[in-house]
């Protein structure tokens, strides 16, 4: 337990326990206006100072989504609170730092008066709280009503002069303003830098079959603070006689050199399923293809086949992390009997194990890259038990909420420290 200091009635320091402090209690009085928000944008709670100057209730705020609760005013055609806002905190969880935004307009809704806006105006500073894992669990919004300074300071009476005081703030605001913009402007380099990232990226993880199917979801998570390309990739192959093959892997590395590697084996290794159709000697042939392609040594992958009218599934693994079979009841089996060292660990071509195992109509099958479950000075035992479980306890999840609640209940909606690749699949 940590103490620390504070001063008595004579201004002495004197020991308090922390634990004997009530952040809850200091929270709710802090005459701050502040909400705490989770990492999808969600307030989770609201101090009195907050309701009172937005004139709502914790009822009517709480769970709603921040720009659900405050949207931008529909009748001001400036209006671009939401924005400025969204880009801050989206910033925030990109940065995991605090972001200090420049006063800005931002309407808000009339209580119980709908369709009515009221103008206000705010200095806001949104703060990261980090989890044990050291990812985003919560912002703090604190937002500073200046609503009255600016519209008395900033709208000087005709014919009357500013004291050197008015002027300095007045001075300081349009400084601040012209910050913003400046800011905005960045942000908007930066965004259309990511958007041809995604754009490449989009390119190369295209899958044409994926469409085919419904029950299937994928997600793409570049390591936090990249520009959105990485090493890992997933892909879904139609076969002849109706099977199909699904197929994660991670490149070593990240950014554009581990993405352009990544492109190379993942086009190469959808020819080779299609042509051989098993998934073992997919990888053979990958191997070999991998020891010629710079940068491509020690990349991990499995690929499967999966037959729908056998409910079989058919795998092979080089070095990577095993799939999970999700069965109705939350019970999960562990894809581990066909794994072989990653490509090109081995001096010389030695032919790749395979298994298979049954399913049964309804099983969820669900691969994934190491950045979904590994942690920093973690056994990677702990991170196949948490996503287990985390499986088990969503086990009814549609394929899309499931892979959802995956990445929220590992920590990582907001971004990991490694790239995440994710496929689910209701069988």
């Amino acid at each position: 337990m940590r103490d620390g200091n504070i001063p008595d009635e004579d201004g002495r320091p004197q020991r308090v326990a922390r634990s004997a402090i009530d952040y809850q209690a200091l929270f709710a009085v802090t005459p701050s206006p502040c909400m705490v928000l989770s990492p999808d944008l969600v307030l989770v709670d609201v101090n009195e100072a907050a309701c009172r100057v937005t004139g709502r209730s914790r009822e009517d705020l709480l769970g709603r989504y921040l720009f659900d609760a405050f949207p931008d005013n529909p009748a001001d055609p400036d209006a671009d609170g939401v924005r400025n806002l969204q880009a801050s905190l989206h910033q925030v969880l990109r940065s995991k730092e605090p972001d200090t935004m420049a006063p800005m307009k931002y309407d808000i809704p009339v209580a119980d008066r709908a369709g009515v806006f009221e103008e206000r105006w705010w200095s806001a500073i949104n703060t990261p709280v980090l989890g044990p894992d050291g990812q985003v669990e919560w912002i703090l919004h604190r937002g500073v009503d200046m609503t009255a300074f600016i519209l008395s300071q900033g709208r000087p009476r005709e014919g009357t002069a500013l004291s050197d005081a008015e002027a300095m703030e007045v001075e300081l605001y349009a400084r601040a303003r012209e910050l913003q913009r400046l800011n905005e402007e960045l942000r908007r380099a930066h965004a259309r830098e990511r958007q041809i990232a995604v754009t490449l990226q989009e390119a190369m993880l295209h899958s044409p079959h994926l469409a085919r199917h419904r029950d299937t979801a994928v997600r793409y998570l570049p390591a936090a603070g990249s520009l959105n390309v990485c090493g890992d990739w997933y892909e879904v192959v139609d076969l002849p006689e109706n099977r199909f093959a699904v197929a994660v892997g991670d490149v070593v590395g990240h950014g554009l050199e581990a993405a352009a590697v990544m492109g190379m084996l993942r086009s190469a290794l959808s020819v080779s399923v299609r042509a051989v159709e098993e998934p073992a000697l997919a990888l053979d042939a990958l191997g070999l293809y991998a020891r010629d392609v710079e940068g491509a040594l020690a990349t991990t992958v499995v690929q499967a086949v999966i037959d729908p009218h056998a409910r079989r599934i058919t795998y092979s693994s080089a070095g990577h992390l095993p799939p999970v079979l999700l069965h109705q009841d939350g019970t999960c089996v562990l894809l581990d009997q066909a794994t072989d060292p990653p490509l090109g660990a081995r001096p010389k071509h030695v032919p790749r194990l395979q298994a298979d195992l049954s399913y049964r109509p309804g099983d969820t099958f669900v691969l994934y890259t190491d950045g979904l479950i590994e942690r920093r000075g973690e056994d990677i035992d702990t991170g196949l038990q948490r996503l287990t479980d985390a499986l088990a306890r969503h086990a009814r999840h549609s394929p899309e909420r499931l892979a959802d609640a995956l990445l929220a209940y590992l920590g990582v909606s907001s971004g990991a420290r490694d790239d995440i690749a994710l496929i689910v699949l209701r069988l």
